[in-house]
């Protein structure tokens, strides 16, 4: 028996135990929108500004712990990550977490989606979370 206790207490000693973030929460009604392009915008050349809104929270750069602040992510044709992890950092989720709600884009040829999901200090999306209506753009072939 004590052999059983003593391999227990040795374990828990060696295996480090993980915390789960908590995710920051969100007024209600805060909400996440598309200043610039418009659904449906036809861009030719492909590269533009991208600009944001924010409504009813504030912004605040990636790795600061504010109530009610977090930063924009960019998601470029893909469904929405999962609500409850950190955003991946990728060609299609582009991260803003110096704060900026403003982009510049460049895309190929074709129908495009984006759409925004604000995250907190973390990169997680709040709970409740906050993202914008999928828009559509178009970027004609020469």
């Amino acid at each position: 028996m004590k052999t059983n206790a003593l391999i227990i207490a040795l374990l828990t000693t060696l295996i480090p135990t993980t915390t789960i973030a908590q995710q920051s929460t969100a007024p209600a009604n805060a909400r996440v929108y598309f200043i610039w392009p418009k659904d449906g915008t036809v861009i030719k050349g492909g590269k533009f500004w991208a600009r944001f809104g924010l409504r009813d929270m504030g912004i605040a750069p990636a790795g600061v712990e504010k109530a009610n602040t977090g930063h924009h992510h960019l998601v470029i044709d893909a469904p929405l990550p999962p609500f409850d992890e950190e955003i991946p950092a990728d060609k299609n989720h582009v991260h803003y977490g110096k704060g900026f709600s403003e982009g510049r884009l460049s895309l190929p040829p074709g129908r495009h989606t984006l759409q925004l999901l604000f995250a907190d200090h973390d990169h997680v999306p709040h709970n409740p979370p906050v993202y914008s209506k999928k828009i559509t753009v178009i970027v004609p072939a020469n």
